[in-house]
């Protein structure tokens, strides 16, 4: 198993790729790791010289920019109209399409991963994990952990964070058959009310988490923050309309809600 941690984008990306010799990990990372800091340098809102930096200051526009910078701000224009409003690249009026681009360049990455024949694998970034084929067999290694992916027997093992209990493991998630699948948590526990209702401009209220599981990570990290501004029964209704993508949401109180298909995906705990 070849494990590595990069710290990109203003968190940590952590690989696991089962069968991969750790001795070759520039041969089999470098790609995906060059492509995180490529995304991070063109796309950042909070470095001052990154082509979307510029572009928000009016010293380039989208046709002088790189061309990933006019495609990232295309799925957002998309994401808007598809979601009534409740995404957007623009929180707060300031233009920051990180609701779209962090989920993307871990996609991204494990595409590259994938094109490569590593087939199995899991990207895990901020909470957020895209996970492809069956984990490693590793006894010592199985069992739940917190917003990131372990080695199981036979399927990747993700475990979501409980909100009102730091360190502790709300849920566990599989992929039935070892399919590829991915799972987005957006919530209050660590970066507090970060999350604005578009509509109002205020902080979005009615939710502690709201988890989503889709089976790649870049829509459905977006559902996650889209959804989670929507509040809990507008968000799970909401999620229930779209094939794919199941919700778990906790509200402040400490009361859990899911769609019906979420149980597909839980795992026993052990």
């Amino acid at each position: 198993m070849l494990r590595h941690a990069e710290p990109v984008m203003g968190t940590v990306v952590s690989f696991a790729v089962p069968g991969a010799d750790p001795a070759r990990r520039a041969a089999v990372l470098g790609p995906a790791i060059a492509e995180l800091h490529r995304l991070d340098a063109l796309l950042s809102p909070y470095l001052p010289r990154s082509e979307l930096s510029r572009l928000a200051r009016g010293e380039l526009t989208v046709d002088r920019c790189d061309p990933l910078v006019g495609e990232a701000l295309g799925h957002c224009a998309a994401l808007a109209t598809e979601t009534d409003g409740w995404f957007t690249a623009r929180p707060g009026g300031r233009l920051d399409p990180s609701g779209w681009v962090k989920g993307w360049a871990l996609e991204r990455a494990s595409d590259l991963l994938t094109h490569a024949g590593h087939r199995d694998h899991s990207v895990t970034g901020g909470g957020d994990v895209q996970a492809r084929g069956p984990a490693a067999s590793d006894p010592a290694a199985d069992g739940p952990v917190v917003d990131g992916p372990t080695a199981g027997a036979r399927a990747w093992r993700i475990g979501v964070a409980d909100p009102h209990r730091a360190g502790q493991v709300l849920a566990v998630l599989t992929a039935p058959d070892g399919e590829p699948f991915a799972v987005a948590t957006s919530g209050t526990a660590e970066r507090g009310a970060h999350i604005l209702d578009p509509h109002t401009g205020r902080p979005a209220e009615g939710l502690r988490s709201l988890t989503v599981v889709g089976r790649r990570i870049a829509r459905t990290d977006a559902y996650a923050t889209a959804a989670f501004a929507m509040g809990p029964h507008r968000a799970l209704a909401w999620l229930e309309a779209r094939p794919g993508y199941e919700g778990l949401a906790v509200l402040p109180d400490g009361r859990r809600l899911g769609t019906p298909g979420l149980r597909r995906y839980l795992a026993a705990r052990g």
